[in-house]
């Protein structure tokens, strides 16, 4: 069972996703939607998607691509376009080439078919039939909390995201799993709601080819009972840490020729303010 603080998160999403998709969106500057992902059970109550869009023969990265630019979609099983993706969510078994790793040889991710194999031995995913359809839609249109909210961005903005989270674990280190392989659908979407955790990734191969994802962006994803305290976070943050860094007055001293004792780094400042 929850704990009252975790209740009491869950309550404040709840009632403020608007607010707290717009406080997430402005503190770091996103350009587009953080994305509400739904994974959906056959039994699901499907009033709340009512009038959303059915993609058809869509990947998973290409459905968060639709929904970060501000379409609310929702992609059956059996329209889910990538086999890895499908594998990932409980859709459908791997094909043999995948399995076996050749295909990856195929597209020249890998060297060896073994490396391919193991890759995919080591992906995260659903069980069989626990989810048969996903929704997604921007952040602050979500009719609910998400399972899932993946932000796509620069990784300066995103990186604040991250210190968000160190912040509220108390200073420990974050580990970040990936095979740069399935960067949305694995790294930001299942490894998130399984493991209940913040993950980020650099992306793969599949989205940048398949997505208009920039070579400047990459991925973060996080559990969406995570939300309000992350944008908490973020509000300490941006008080200073954020502006200071993006003023970038110790890189100014530094090529307009300034002494070291005009900028000095903040772990040398006697006041840190």
């Amino acid at each position: 069972m929850a704990d009252s603080a975790t209740r009491s998160d869950l309550a404040t999403c709840l009632r403020d996703l608007p607010a707290l998709a717009g406080d997430l969106t402005h503190a770091i500057s996103l350009e587009t939607a953080p994305v509400a992902v739904f994974l959906l059970a056959v039994d699901a109550d499907m009033a709340p998607f009512a009038g959303w869009e059915a993609v058809e023969r869509h990947r998973y990265c290409q459905a968060l691509m639709k929904a970060r630019g501000g379409e609310r979609v929702i992609l059956e099983a059996d329209e889910l376009a990538c086999p890895a993706a499908a594998k990932a969510f409980g859709f459908r078994p791997l094909t043999p080439a995948l399995e076996t790793g050749k295909g990856l040889v195929g597209f020249g991710i890998v060297a060896e078919p073994e490396s391919g194999a193991q890759m995919f031995r080591g992906m995260s995913s659903l069980e069989p039939g626990t989810v048969t359809r996903l929704a997604l839609c921007p952040l602050a249109e979500a009719p609910a909390l998400p399972d899932v909210v993946v932000v796509e961005g620069p990784p300066e903005q995103l990186m604040w995201l991250l210190l968000a989270e160190v912040n509220l674990r108390g200073g420990e280190r974050l580990t970040g799993s990936t095979a740069v392989l399935q960067a949305t659908c694995v790294d930001a979407t299942i490894i998130p709601h399984l493991e209940q955790r913040l993950n980020f990734t650099m992306g793969c191969y599949g989205c940048r080819e398949a997505t208009d994802i920039a070579p400047t962006e990459t991925v973060v994803g996080f559990p969406g009972s995570r939300l309000a305290r992350l944008v908490g976070s973020l509000a300490f943050l941006t008080e200073k840490a954020v502006p200071r860094s993006r003023a970038k007055r110790a890189h100014e001293a530094l090529v307009t020729g300034q002494s070291a004792a005009s900028e000095p780094s903040p772990f040398q400042r006697k006041d840190p303010s």
